[in-house]
């Protein structure tokens, strides 16, 4: 009777066992539901929100602040800086974390698993809820995932709706953060700006977020210019930027901290981040 009850166990146990490949290629074992969980990117955090664990958080990047309740719990550095000792305290389960987080193999080699995740393209922000659903031992996890992602997709595709008719077609620029690092069509934000039917400068055959001369968007010279919080500054003051038609034209939209927020985190919030487009597309083209 022991020997059939450990089999049995030993089923059970191997059937619950969620094996995972991340960004690097890396099959990551789950034996169990994580009830223990840190995550090392904002968007991470807001997938494993979104997918309903919010509660298995214990620790977030310093940077994470949707939804309200992440807030509160330890922050733990960023890309550059999160600390070994402080998420080897907090007896993580898992770690999400940024494929080029620099702590990864350190925290590999104390026996944590690391499921790593690098979502710059829409594809692989899609990727990246299906791979956290597995992680997360949900029921039907490409299900859950599916619902997540069309949620973002259709609210995409209602604030297309709402483009203003003089924008429809129009070249954009969208610097992201500063030192002039630019969202291309190959990154998330720029597929989302494609769905709107925005015409992006920096077209997918570059890197999904490059860092471009100020001559560079001069040249291309383009019908809008989006400013995420980080990149603002006197545009004025770049070299030609003055002389440029969407400048010339007030056809500039700049982003409060919030909404940059949003716009450059690869997640479920990518349909607000559309809405946020279309609003401020909509406001600057009526003065």
């Amino acid at each position: 009777m022991h020997k059939l009850f450990m089999l049995l166990w030993l089923l059970w146990q191997s059937a619950a066992a969620v094996t995972v490949i991340d960004d690097r290629q890396v099959s990551v074992e789950i034996h169990k539901p994580p009830q223990r969980i840190i995550t090392l990117l904002p968007s991470l955090a807001e997938t494993v929100c979104e997918l309903g664990a919010c509660d298995k958080l214990v620790g977030t990047d310093s940077f994470a602040d949707w939804p309200h309740s992440v807030k509160a719990l330890p922050k733990l550095g960023g890309l550059y800086d999160a600390s070994v000792e402080a998420i080897v305290r907090l007896k993580p389960d898992v770690v999400l974390a940024a494929k080029s987080t620099r702590i990864i193999s350190r925290l590999e080699s104390l026996g944590i698993k690391v499921i790593a995740l690098e979502p710059q393209t829409l594809q692989d922000v899609e990727r990246s809820m299906h791979t956290i659903a597995q992680v997360l031992h949900l029921p039907q996890p490409d299900a859950a995932a599916d619902r997540l992602w069309q949620r973002a997709m259709l609210r995409i595709d209602k604030a297309a709706n709402k483009l203003p008719a003089t924008a429809k077609g129009a070249s954009v620029y969208f610097e992201a953060s500063t030192g002039a690092y630019a969202a291309g069509e190959a990154s998330f934000i720029g597929g989302v700006m494609r769905k709107l039917g925005l015409k992006n400068i920096v077209g997918s055959d570059m890197a999904a977020f490059p860092q471009l001369s100020p001559e560079y968007v001069v040249r291309a010279s383009p019908q809008w210019v989006l400013l995420a919080e980080s990149a603002q500054s006197d545009i004025s003051a770049r070299p030609g930027w003055r002389d440029m038609s969407a400048v010339q034209a007030g056809q500039v939209c700049v982003f409060s901290h919030a909404q940059s927020q949003i716009l450059v985190r690869p997640g479920p919030r990518m349909g607000e981040a559309a809405e946020a487009i279309v609003a401020c597309l909509n406001k600057a083209a009526k003065q």
